[in-house]
């Protein structure tokens, strides 16, 4: 099916709906004291849910959506919504940008109008993209899966269709972070035809590592990430564990809940950005509360979290990577990556040590982050 120009409205009822939710709430209990420590910080969340209560406006927010150019196409039998801004500059380079969880394509408004019209933020038009950003099967705007298997490979083969079949570019540039890295790599692993090169932001947890018993032809970096990697799973990874096993469960209490949901979402946001605590350094409530929305007026917080069960059962092996691949490294990302284990599964040829910056780099530092992937795709535009 051809693309078709999509705009985001939701209906009063929905909205309504979540009007009463918010004014009928009940709250737990937390233990004295305990702040952060065992999940989101009450005194936090009620601030939080008193803003969208009573100040947020979605019309407005929505709005501000919809100055992106909006398309939806049917791709192997499911809606896919995206993002597809034209470059301004003599030969822009098309670009696809995969978001992750608990994000959506909205992680990347930020940087779409820096990639896509350079001069206007201090840059060359030579380094113009056309910029597209989907939203991931059953996350957002695209459509939920009503089979299994939609995986990281999986999807990657429909990133190829719209490119190619949908869009009508021959050949593109592919990057992303979280989920969005396992589809790049997929993509460069099985259609490396397709690319001129792949620029990452992590290369997701190396279980290879984790799982590895025989640790002597290990680098001691790579026997240290082994060590933080296991330690973080098992203080950190509780949400994964859950969304890799039993997603439908989950899925009932944060679709019925907008502060169930809302907490979900937010104790990541904290823990995974580089600002040392203090949400309000990165990110405005505003930001914060269109993210959970658009899980919650489209009730995808279930459909996305099956994703962790399809990556965790269905997903094939990933072989090494012999497209150019860039790497821009957040040192307040979830793990830092051994380079010496990427460089040896990936055909590294730019590797970046950003000065800050966590896992959602192009909301935490947008303009490094740009410039970057400009420099990376610089010498494929020859």
């Amino acid at each position: 099916m051809a693309a078709e120009p999509f705009h985001i409205h939701v209906s009063n009822e929905i909205l309504d709906d979540l009007q009463y939710k918010l004014h009928h709430i009940r709250w737990p209990d937390e233990l004295e004291n305990s702040g952060w420590d065992r999940g989101t910080d009450l005194s936090y969340l009620k601030s939080l849910v008193s803003y969208w209560r009573d100040h947020y406006d979605w019309r407005a927010q929505e709005s501000m959506l919809n100055r992106f150019s909006q398309f939806r196409s049917n791709i192997d039998g499911i809606d896919v919504h995206f993002v597809h801004e034209r470059g301004k500059g003599p030969n822009p380079l098309p670009i696809i940008l995969t978001h992750g969880w608990p994000d959506s394509y909205l992680r990347y408004q930020k940087i779409i109008p820096l990639l896509s019209d350079p001069a206007s933020y201090g840059g060359n038009p030579e380094d113009a993209f056309d910029v597209i950003v989907p939203s991931l099967p059953g996350f957002g705007f695209s459509g939920h899966p009503n089979r299994p298997g939609v995986n990281n490979f999986f999807v990657s083969q429909m990133w190829a269709k719209l490119m190619t079949q949908e869009l009508g570019y021959s050949k593109f540039a592919a990057a992303g972070g979280d989920i969005g890295s396992g589809v790049t790599r997929y993509l460069a692993v099985n259609r490396p035809e397709l690319l001129f090169g792949i620029h990452l932001t992590d290369v997701g947890i190396i279980r290879s590592l984790i799982t590895l018993e025989d640790e002597s032809e290990c680098t001691d970096e790579e026997r240290q990430y082994k060590n933080n990697a296991s330690e973080w799973i098992s203080h950190e990874g509780g949400y994964m564990a859950i969304q890799s096993t039993k997603p439908q469960t989950l899925a009932y209490g944060l679709s019925d809940s907008p502060v169930g949901l809302a907490a979900w979402i937010i104790e990541k946001f904290r823990t995974w950005s580089d600002y040392k605590g203090d949400l309000s350094q990165k990110y405005s409530k505003d930001e914060l509360l269109t993210h959970i929305m658009i899980y919650w007026v489209t009730n995808t917080i279930g459909s996305s979290a099956h994703m962790y069960y399809e990556n965790t059962h269905s997903l094939p092996p990933l072989g090494r990577i012999e497209v150019p691949t860039g790497i821009a490294v957040f040192p307040g990302d979830v793990l830092q990556p051994p380079k010496s284990w990427v460089v040896r599964n990936l055909n590294v040829t730019r590797w970046t040590t950003m000065p800050a910056g966590g896992h959602f780099t192009a909301m935490e530092e947008p303009e490094p982050l740009a410039n970057d992937i400009r420099a990376f795709y610089r010498p494929f535009r020859k």
